[in-house]
């Protein structure tokens, strides 16, 4: 089989047609739900049966059916399907970049999205402060599984024996003079973690630098990924964690829900 001559007469009308059903579908708004045939005879400047030819030609694929009465017609069922499949392919990082953008911006501190992988926490994006003082945590940084308010979140949440593995396998480095290094000390942590559900640390990794985190949740309800405030003490001041807490939990849960909707 010969690739086709797009130079031909064939090929052009093919690629006109599809131009035309894409304009037609665009013609759709959420405050026009319904189009008539005269609606696009009037729109694609044609005459009366190429605009039907048209429509035709949508309704056989599913994209449009008629509506109620016979009062023209509505985008069909196989759009539905299409915005699911669409939906599903959008990944973590898509769902999470409006939420914890926006976190960032309200309380003018970096935000992270981390998640575990074994005994590693990867920081799959970072959202920068507006204040002029910069953190050094980077978009595909590792950081350690035992320190820092990214971590815990991630591996608080994880099954027994996973948890038991990672212990085992995870090489507990203390990074500064308040981390965690002695497993059982670290279970214990975690366990309170879980019961609050949010973490806060200060100087884990960083001397003079606070955590926050949150776990986010995906549609089985498992956590998949944490979101994290970091800034300076000075910043982070006892007074102001609270508000900051409520903050990153309510835009974690925001992330969570999301995904569920996603999934739906």
């Amino acid at each position: 089989m010969t690739r086709e001559d797009r130079s031909t007469p064939a090929y052009r009308e093919r690629n006109s047609t599809a131009d035309r059903a894409l304009e037609i579908l665009g013609m759709f708004t959420e405050d026009r739900q319904v189009i008539t045939g005269t609606d696009v005879v009037d729109q694609l400047q044609v005459v009366k049966s190429t605009a039907y030819r048209y429509i035709q030609s949508l309704q056989s694929y599913g994209l449009i059916e008629e509506a109620p009465a016979r009062s023209g017609f509505r985008l069909g069922p196989r759009v539905f399907e299409l915005a699911r499949i669409a939906r599903q392919g959008l990944g973590l990082s898509e769902v999470a970049e409006p939420v914890l953008r926006a976190l960032a911006g309200d309380l003018r501190e970096t935000v992270l999205l981390t998640r575990r992988s074994g005994t590693q926490v990867i920081c799959v994006e970072r959202y920068e402060s507006p204040t002029p003082i910069r953190l050094s945590y980077e978009r595909g940084q590792v950081l350690p599984v035992n320190a820092g308010a990214s971590a815990l979140v991630s591996l608080a949440w994880a099954p027994e024996k996973e948890l038991e593995r990672v212990l085992a396998e995870a090489q507990l480095t203390p990074l500064t003079k308040r981390s965690t290094a002695d497993a059982e000390q670290l279970r214990k942590r975690l366990g309170s973690i879980r019961d609050q559900g949010y973490v806060v640390t200060r100087g884990e990794v960083d001397e003079f630098v606070v955590g926050v985190a949150a776990p986010i949740t995906g549609a089985n309800g498992s956590v998949i990924a944490g979101a994290t405030v970091v800034g300076l003490e000075q910043r982070l001041s006892d007074e102001r964690l609270p508000d900051v807490v409520e903050r990153v939990r309510a835009a974690a849960e925001n992330v969570s829900r999301r995904l569920r909707e996603l999934a739906s």
